[in-house]
């Protein structure tokens, strides 16, 4: 398994972090219980797991992040079109466009990206 891969309760854990890093473990357990009604131990045991995977840093009761959200949003997104979609990009956005419209602005913002991958 990938040291990106997250599951959704450590996703959690880590979106809280990446955004408030770096983040006393108190004010950590604090939010942790407020967003997501974790008791105090759990947000423990998470943060020593996840400091153990080397996806967190736990040093002087100061958390931060070991990873950035972007290549862990990247790893989902490949793991997600290559277990779903046969690793056929097409495929995934025909799927995920099926029901929804886009926005001029938001087309245009797809089709910068697309331009931008082809050159």
């Amino acid at each position: 398994m990938s040291k990106l891969k997250l599951f959704d309760a450590e996703y959690k854990l880590m979106d809280i972090i990446w955004e408030h890093e770096p983040i006393n473990s108190t004010e950590l357990t604090k939010i942790c219980r407020q967003k997501l009604g974790w008791k105090k131990s759990t947000t423990y045991t998470m943060i020593r797991k996840l400091a153990e995977r080397d996806i967190l840093r736990n040093e002087n009761a100061t958390v931060t992040a070991m990873v950035k959200r972007e290549d862990v949003q990247k790893y989902e997104s490949e793991a997600l079109l290559e277990d779903k979609f046969n690793g056929s990009l097409p495929a995934f956005l025909a799927a995920f466009l099926q029901d929804k419209k886009l926005s001029k602005k938001e087309a245009e913002e797809i089709q910068k990206m697309i331009e931008e991958a082809t050159k």
